[in-house]
């Protein structure tokens, strides 16, 4: 029987979950080397990401394989976000069911939001700059390199690019 992908709005319950997946994906793709980085301690903050934020889930058979962050300019989680922009971060999917839709789906997802929200012309994210698979979607999907907003992580040498979609 084929399982059912149901993208929703986090709820409290979603909280753990949603720190373990976001930990897990960035080790497992080899962003980081261990679970202690100071930004992993900060993705796994999801209660103060919600607060202050939208958190959607990508759940399938009961079970949450994946969540997105939704925020807006001026916000205490927005890098790059402009006025008139959604920006998303923090887009991950368990690795132990990557590369079975989830992910697109929370982008369709982040692109309908986006959609709805009355004041928003364009989705904005911030990818690593060798982070192929992951720039290999937004591209599919039609979001597009604004190069000239790339920037570095702080006090680093490693370059993030940003992608837009006008909607």
């Amino acid at each position: 029987p084929s399982s059912t992908l149901l993208i929703r709005p986090a709820t409290e319950s979603d909280y753990p979950h949603i720190a373990r997946i976001t930990v897990d994906s960035y080790l497992h793709a080899g962003h980081f080397e261990t679970p202690d980085h100071e930004y992993l301690q900060f993705v796994q903050q999801v209660a103060a990401r919600h607060a202050v934020s939208e958190i959607l889930v990508a759940e399938r058979d009961g079970v949450v394989i994946g969540s997105v962050t939704l925020v807006r300019e001026g916000t205490e989680y927005a890098d790059i976000a402009l006025d008139g922009e959604l920006e998303f971060r923090m887009l991950v999917v368990d690795p132990a069911v990557q590369r079975s839709g989830a992910g697109r789906a929370l982008l369709g997802a982040v692109i309908a939001r986006a959609r709805e929200i009355e004041d928003v012309h364009t989705v904005s994210l911030t990818t690593g700059g060798h982070w192929a698979a992951a720039r290999a979607l937004y591209e599919a999907e039609g979001f597009v390199h604004a190069s000239e907003r790339d920037w570095y992580v702080p006090n680093t040498e490693i370059v993030l690019v940003v992608y837009t979609l006008t909607l």
